[in-house]
């Protein structure tokens, strides 16, 4: 009797030790990666750029059942300097935090900045990113729930593109965005409220081609106006802009997915990134 307690104690023992050797590899393994962004916080998000503020917005997905047990490849082309993008709920979501900050130039920076870009004809809004919170952080299904139920987006942020900052639908406070596409700069974005964000066509990585702009709160991946498949606009979008077909990142599978719509918006000169609705839910 009293082997077989040493022999369970022993067990015991061993089962400790590897667990608390298996901590410590992944400690020393994802070493680099802790001293380059901050820590995560209680429920597990980071902290926002400095000079940004500390809060943190939060956009929860929907509810699908379905896991997956890695990310998809398209995520490799969002900017990794502004997101950490992991799976969540035990694979059932991804979350995306980033810090918004995008990896292009723009009027917006504000003047000293590295990526500041004069643009005389914009009519800029008071707020700079280094004075602006731009962090937040989106939670999308891993598996979009493509059942045929739509749901009309939202003010605020609709996605995440790949440059790490928000997208927005075609409105602005509470109105037509025609009002305040004077203070859009060049690639499309501005900040107000809220945000940095882009309205149009982000053209500082993506102008008139099938290139990856980014992922909307449906979990569903948006494309540039052409189709990777046809290498042409295509011709047989719903509603909102989407179809089922090949993309550089779906490993030779057909998987629905948003393109922007080749359709100029009002007197801008340019494209709605998406206006919605949703397909995803």
């Amino acid at each position: 009797m009293k082997v077989v307690k040493i022999i369970g104690f022993l067990v015991i023992c061993l089962l400790a030790f590897t667990c608390k050797t298996r901590k410590e590899d992944q400690v020393v393994e994802h070493d680099d990666f802790r001293h380059a962004r901050p820590p995560r916080q209680e429920g597990g998000r980071r902290p926002g750029p400095l000079g940004g503020g500390n809060r943190v917005r939060n956009y929860v997905a929907t509810d699908s059942d379905e896991a997956v047990e890695k990310l998809h490849p398209a995520f490799e082309a969002f900017n990794k300097e502004a997101t950490d993008i992991f799976l969540s709920n035990n694979g059932k979501t991804v979350t995306i935090e980033t810090t918004g900050l995008p990896d292009h130039e723009t009027v917006y920076w504000g003047k000293n900045h590295e990526l500041y870009r004069d643009e005389p004809s914009v009519e800029r809004t008071p707020s700079i990113m280094s004075s602006n919170n731009n962090a937040i952080s989106l939670v999308v299904d891993a598996a979009p729930n493509l059942s045929g139920n739509t749901i009309n987006t939202n003010m605020g942020t609709i996605g995440v593109a790949v440059s790490g900052a928000s997208i927005f639908n075609d409105q602005e406070g509470g109105g037509a965005l025609d009002r305040a596409a004077a203070s859009l700069d060049w690639t499309g974005g501005h900040i107000g409220p809220g945000v940095y964000h882009y309205h149009l066509e982000p053209k500082a990585f993506s102008y008139n081609d099938d290139k990856l702009v980014g992922i909307l709160r449906d979990g569903v991946f948006i494309y540039g106006r052409k189709c990777f498949e046809s290498g042409d606009y295509p011709t047989d979008l719903d509603a909102s802009g989407g179809h089922t077909g090949v993309t550089q990142y779906s490993n030779g599978k057909a998987e629905y997915h948003y393109h922007i719509i080749n359709e100029l918006y009002s007197t801008t000169g340019s494209y709605i990134v998406f206006a919605g609705p949703y397909q995803g839910y």
